[in-house]
């Protein structure tokens, strides 16, 4: 069973606890820290699962699950520090599949998320095997954490590589930078827009024949970056 969960979790410790519990169960992980960045993404990449921290800012988790109820079926775990019944009550109410209150064990809370997707078959039957994806002769592999560039293992900082993946998955769309800012959130705390550049032109070194003159990461001047889905 291999799904695409969205993680909408503010405390980042916490968050990137969960993505690495997720990869190791072999599913691709999306992290976000705050609600309107979570209906942004779960509208956008359609996750099999949304796991939902109540206490986000901007639009806090009973807003986001309210939202998410009325335009899709996404699956919904709750995950938590309160634990008032009202507040449980609600969750459910609204329409979680199922709620979890911290301090947690990531092991209960993969054999819940197991459960919630066994429950409401959104993990495909012809789902790829391979979950591997690619864009301008790269490949990324979430499961064994791999980038090749035309099949050369290519070694990428967690920044790095959470950047190719959510732009190979998504090839010739054009990323801002706050959108790679965001992506890499679970594994670069303390970066800003202008280490997207840095990341980016590090990136170029590793799978450009030219960094100089890139024919893969492309600039879209004014906007931010894409990765090219021709050959490089």
């Amino acid at each position: 069973m291999c799904a695409h969960v969205l993680v909408a979790e503010d405390d980042e410790m916490q968050a990137e606890l969960i993505r690495r519990s997720l990869l190791a169960e072999g599913h691709t992980a999306t992290v976000v820290h705050d609600g309107r960045a979570a209906l942004d993404a779960a509208r956008r990449l359609r996750p099999d699962l949304v796991v939902l921290d109540l206490m986000l800012p901007v639009i806090d988790g009973f807003g986001v699950c309210r939202v998410l109820r009325h335009d899709d079926d996404i699956p919904v775990l709750m995950l938590t520090a309160r634990t008032a019944e009202d507040d449980v009550l609600l969750g459910l109410e609204l329409g979680a599949d199922d709620y979890m209150t911290k301090p947690y064990s990531p092991r209960e809370l993969m054999a819940r998320i197991r459960t919630v997707l066994r429950r409401s078959g959104r993990v495909l039957a012809d789902r790829p095997e391979d979950p591997a994806v690619r864009a301008g002769g790269v490949t990324v592999d979430p499961v064994r954490h791999e980038v090749r560039c035309e099949g050369t293992p290519v070694e990428c900082t967690p920044a790095e590589f959470e950047i190719l993946l959510a732009m190979a998955g998504e090839p010739e769309r054009v990323f801002s930078r706050r959108q790679l800012l965001e992506v890499t959130r679970g594994t670069d705390r303390a970066s800003t827009e202008r280490a997207v550049d840095v990341h980016v032109m590090n990136l170029r070194r590793k799978i450009e024949a030219d960094p100089r003159r890139p024919t893969r990461l492309l600039t879209v001047f004014g906007v931010g970056y894409k990765l090219s889905g021709g050959r490089g």
